[in-house]
């Protein structure tokens, strides 16, 4: 069986956000795959809808042997399993998972799209993939991660998350 390189968006702003972003990656490498490979964790400022906590964001990558629809799957569970509600697009939750890319795969079904269409336009994923893969390159745009960030025109804000800045427990 193939196996694929994900490379995935966490992130969290309800709750323990830390605690979050730990149980996600957990459960990613019980059920998904195996973590390669990991972003330092951002404090981020949302994006959408601004009304709401800011984010930590973090970007893995894991290795799979599932298909792109299978690993949805799977997201989805983990989602709803660490507390994530339906709600409104953009506003706050407890875990948000997405799949960002999957080397130069480009795959488009009605509930998934990869490359993921807004990565290039959002600081909050294009810092954390930078950190982690600066030269993958996008399979539909023909650029690299830092190039697409040194081109973005987002002015979101994005800061290394520092735990003991913030009164986060450990």
């Amino acid at each position: 069986m193939e196996k694929h390189l994900y490379h995935l968006i966490l992130g969290s702003n309800l709750g323990d956000r830390l605690q979050q972003l730990n149980s996600a990656k957990r459960m990613l490498s019980e059920k998904a795959g195996t973590l390669k490979g990991e972003s330092k964790i951002y404090e981020t400022q949302p994006w959408g809808y601004d009304d709401q906590p800011w984010f930590l964001n973090q970007v893995v990558s894991v290795q799979s042997q599932l298909a792109p629809l299978e690993l949805l799957d799977i997201i989805k569970s983990i989602e709803k399993e660490l507390g994530r509600q339906p709600g409104e697009k953009w506003h706050a939750r407890h875990i948000d998972i997405d799949i960002l890319l999957c080397g130069d795969m480009i795959f488009n079904d009605s509930r998934l799209t990869i490359p993921h269409p807004h990565l290039q336009d959002r600081n909050f994923v294009l810092i954390p993939l930078m950190d982690l893969a600066p030269l993958l390159l996008h399979p539909v745009l023909g650029k690299t991660i830092e190039e697409l960030y040194l081109e973005s025109r987002d002015i979101g804000e994005v800061y290394i998350f520092n735990a003991d800045e913030q009164g986060d427990p450990l």
